[in-house]
């Protein structure tokens, strides 16, 4: 089955391994209304399907947190012609049974940013999207479909909240965050997924733990650097599973894209600005958000 163009947004080791398996690769350098994304999109093909694949921070993790070109980002794989986003980012887990190493696909999110552009429509109006159910239910039934069929703990949902950084959580924060149900605390995931939403693609994210944070205290045994070798192999592991999953799902022949389902709709009631008062220049500029 042909499909159209999978976007897929991650770290540079995922990149790294996608790369190595898709075939005819192109570098694609964007230009949005809202500067340069992290880098050059990298398309290519997996068996049938056709790839977009943009390193979140940049070539050599030029980009913290806090500064990464979300809007920019979303905007070039919409402009290309992406509406199914499968995501991935490092987490620390705040739960016992999500251990490092483990593949989490997240339902929901708290969000604790505020340095960050999030939305596209500033210039616009006023649009208010629904994001009650903020990844799509489809493609995450999907995404389980095919984690049954591969060797890696893959937790069926989970809440990730998105602090600020670029510092770690205080001890305090950590077990705060748990206390609000939290499952799961990372940096990257927000505006992501907002802007995901106001540019109408169905978006899923898979979280890869890392470590438990902070409320769990560490082997007294092990010193820094032993910790930190730790943390890398697990989201090397974590990493690989992400890949082996993608790759399953890419697999399984499943229809990725499907214009039926509600994300591919978020705009439809969402301007609440009279059309008439709406800059005819800005409405051009952002033409690929409502298509």
């Amino acid at each position: 089955m042909t499909q159209r163009l999978i976007g897929i947004i991650g770290g540079t080791g995922l990149g790294e391994a996608l790369a190595a398996r898709l075939g005819n690769v192109v570098l694609e350098d964007m230009d949005t209304p809202f500067g340069k994304p992290s880098g050059p999109v990298l398309i290519g093909e997996l068996g049938s399907v056709r790839i977009a694949f943009l390193a979140r921070h940049g070539i050599g993790h030029r980009y913290n947190p806090s500064t990464v070109p979300y809007a920019a980002n979303i905007f070039a794989l919409k402009k290309l012609g992406v509406t199914t986003l499968i995501a991935s980012a490092a987490v620390g887990s705040l739960q016992n049974e999500i251990e490092p190493g483990h593949l989490v696909l997240v339902d929901q999110f708290i969000d604790k940013t505020f340095r960050r552009q999030n939305t596209f429509f500033d210039a616009l109006g006023a649009v208010h999207c629904e994001f009650a159910q903020p990844c799509c239910k489809r493609l995450r039934e999907k995404l389980m479909l095919a984690a049954e069929k591969i060797d890696a703990v893959t937790h069926a949902d989970g809440t990730y909240i998105c602090m600020e950084g670029p510092q770690f959580s205080t001890r305090a924060e950590s077990l705060m965050h748990r206390s609000w149900g939290g499952d799961l605390i990372g940096m990257t995931a927000m505006p992501e997924a907002k802007l995901a939403r106001e540019a109408q693609m169905c978006y899923a994210l898979v979280a890869l733990a890392s470590d438990y944070d902070c409320w769990r205290q560490h082997d007294a045994g092990v010193d820094k650097q032993g910790l930190l070798e730790e943390i890398i192999g697990n989201l090397a592991k974590a990493t690989q599973n992400a890949v082996t999953l993608i790759e399953q799902l890419i697999e399984s022949d499943s229809l990725l894209c499907d214009d039926d389902c509600d994300c591919r709709k978020a705009l439809e009631l969402a301007v609440w600005t009279a059309p008439e008062t709406i800059d005819h220049k800005t409405k051009r500029d952002l033409a690929p958000l409502f298509e």
